[in-house]
């Protein structure tokens, strides 16, 4: 879409600031921020796309995750997603504004196992890495990660929440295929994702595959380190699982949204919700942008995350 198009189209609140990025490689790149403490928004053009794909991923020795059946769905109402995952700055906003008390407690992986670690919060992972105020935020549940965009949503006067299912997939994919951004091969993709890798199979040792690549980091990255996707997104793959508001289902049920927003009921009355990309720890399967992980919304992990979404008006003009 051409800039001279799209401009009168949206309609941003007053206090937002928009830019344009790109370069001659690459279609340019309408962001905005609403307010200081809001994260910066990538405008995600409209579109068709097939969500999902026929594949299963192995979650298991006799057991498969599949991902699909695969629909047609469209992105038809204007949307901005989070340029990067939310940090802990701006997390550290919401919790100093709003005095938000979460118990500590974090589950991850300790000494072999899969375990909750009662020390652990969103300040301190306990991963033997100290937190920075530009890694993205985890140990965050999906409750929690609501709690924060209703809060942006307040303060700044615009319709922020999670994005959808079909959002995430639609723009993580960026007109890729069901695989990668960057291709079907995860060990091309040390350029664009903190994944589980050479540096972070050595610092670990988790027992399970890695790329064969280093990216640099054997824990968490700082929030655009990587090349960005198609629409210049960053880290849609790895660093951090990021929840989603859809209510998870094993299939894609038959009368799931094919308009893009998200399938469930409200919190409290859902068994798990989705999330998606991967993680700094996640097997390279799993990092597929068609792969769907899903936990209970009140769960913490040091691996879990979350961007925002943001509705975008659309002038009748």
């Amino acid at each position: 879409m051409k800039r001279s198009a799209l401009l009168p189209a949206l309609c941003f609140g007053l206090a937002a600031q928009w830019a344009w990025a790109g370069d001659d490689s690459a279609p340019e790149t309408l962001t905005f921020r609403d307010c200081e403490h809001c994260p910066e928004m990538v405008v995600v053009p409209r579109g068709l796309f097939i969500m999902g794909s026929e594949d299963s991923v192995a979650e298991g020795s006799e057991s498969s995750r599949p991902m699909g059946p695969p629909r047609e769905v469209s992105i038809s109402q204007g949307f901005a997603l989070g340029k990067h995952e939310v940090t802990n700055a701006q997390y550290q906003a919401f919790v100093k504004a709003t005095g938000y008390e979460m118990a500590p407690g974090c589950r991850g992986r300790i000494d072999g196992q899969w375990a909750n670690d009662p020390q652990a919060d969103w300040t301190d992972l306990r991963l033997g890495q100290q937190a920075q105020p530009d890694h993205p935020v985890a140990c965050v549940s999906w409750l929690d990660a609501r709690a924060y965009v209703e809060w942006l949503a307040e303060t700044s006067g615009q319709p922020y929440r999670l994005p959808s299912e079909a959002e995430w997939e639609y723009a993580a994919r960026a007109g890729a295929g069901d695989w990668y951004y960057w291709g079907e091969n995860p060990h091309e993709g040390c350029a664009y994702a903190n994944m589980y890798d050479l540096s972070a199979d050595a610092a670990h040792d988790f027992g399970w595959p890695r790329i064969e690549c280093d990216d640099g980091y054997h824990t968490l990255a700082p929030v655009g380190s990587f090349q960005p996707n198609g629409f210049g997104l960053h880290d849609m793959t790895g660093n951090l699982w990021e929840w989603v508001e859809d209510c998870y289902q094993r299939l894609y049920p038959e009368d799931a949204p094919a308009d893009g927003s998200a399938y469930g009921p409200p919190p409290g009355q859902c068994e798990n919700r989705s999330v998606r990309g991967g993680s700094w720890i996640t097997n390279p399967d799993w990092q597929r942008t068609t792969f769907r992980g899903r936990d209970p919304e009140e769960v913490r992990y040091s691996f879990f995350g979350f961007r925002v979404a943001r509705s975008l008006a659309v002038s009748s003009n």
